[in-house]
């Protein structure tokens, strides 16, 4: 069977060069044992002072692609299943994996009683957490409650101008602030139904479920979720979304690829209408670097068992497998 990788052996494939020259602007807490020049969590720090434009900066600038990849293969093949291969659930996975390796790595330094270096650490994983928190609320919408009053703030100003305009016959005016104000309904309504979609969301499979996919016939297992598409409509035009029955206003899920049979896809984001649950538990081996950090292990029925704090990012109780009597049989 593969053997799972452990966090301090994953990379983030990308220049050497670049990677070097941010090094240099980092210095590294110094503890044999507890960080190292390949901890992913220095790995992420050294890439960028601020966490905040970390991302952004590294798609604009081209410097990075940042994704963990398979050591023992390379290159893209097929591509249609490489197109709902996703960067961002890649990233989403990366930065919930920095989480787990900081936490454990400052219980360390208190065991060892090394209280600084715990400090440290402490405060590298205080930015990760809230950097973590950012992007969630970014993606459900609920980071835009403010922008959303402003933008009703901005929509009852404007319409005190349009109302001026007509009495003051500026019909040229006001055609424009009915456009604008048009504008900004349709991006508050956009903002109002994401957030609601997140509330309710419904969903058909479940936090470690092995499913097919319904195209392309890989194995994968659910390791995140959203109620809607949270790419960009570039992505879903790549990914041929919108020819979906249903298409983006839809539950989209992370899966983990199996990597047997695609070993350079590792994560794709895939809508609810191309997976498939299978009739019978699956209880065939199934490969991926991240299945010992995401999963406790499998159940009696083939799927993985989420860890807690998994569970908890999207608030999801643990699946209780029911019991069959046929099984002590």
């Amino acid at each position: 069977m593969v053997q799972s990788q452990s966090l301090s052996t994953l990379t983030i494939c990308g220049s050497v060069q670049d990677y070097s020259s941010w090094r240099n602007r980092v210095k590294f807490v110094k503890s044999p044992g507890l960080i190292s020049d390949r901890c992913v969590s220095c790995q992420f720090f050294s890439r960028s002072s601020s966490l905040r434009g970390h991302w952004k900066s590294v798609k604009q600038r081209n410097m990075v692609r940042v994704e963990a990849r398979w050591p023992f293969h390379g290159g893209d093949q097929g591509l249609d299943p490489n197109s709902e291969r996703s960067e961002s659930a890649n990233e989403d996975i990366l930065i919930f994996f920095f989480q787990l390796d900081l936490a454990t790595r400052v219980q360390c330094a208190l065991n060892m009683e090394q209280y600084d270096i715990a400090q440290q650490l402490r405060e590298k994983l205080t930015e990760v957490e809230e950097e973590a928190i950012r992007l969630q609320e970014l993606k459900r919408g609920s980071s835009s409650k403010s922008e959303a009053q402003d933008k009703g703030i901005s929509i009852i100003r404007l319409r005190a101008d349009l109302q001026k305009a007509i009495d003051g016959e500026d019909y040229g005016l006001a055609a424009k602030l009915r456009d604008e104000i048009s504008k900004l309904e349709a991006e508050s309504l956009a903002v109002s139904a994401k957030a609601l979609a997140f509330e309710n969301a419904e969903y058909a499979f479940r936090l470690g479920q092995k499913l097919k996919h319904k195209a392309f016939g890989y194995r994968a297992v659910v390791c995140g979720m959203d109620p809607v598409c949270c790419e960009s409509s570039s992505w879903m035009e790549a990914a041929g979304v919108e020819k979906l029955p249903r298409g983006s206003n839809q539950p989209f899920y992370q899966v983990l690829v199996d990597v047997r049979t695609h070993p350079d896809l590792l994560v794709a984001y895939v809508p609810e209408d191309n997976l498939l649950a299978p009739e019978k538990p699956d209880k065939e081996r199934f490969d991926h670097p991240y299945i010992s950090f995401l999963f406790y292990g499998a159940d009696t029925a083939g799927d993985f068992i989420p860890i807690q704090q998994l569970r908890e990012k999207y608030n999801k109780p643990r699946h209780e497998v029911p019991f069959d009597s046929k099984d002590e049989d």
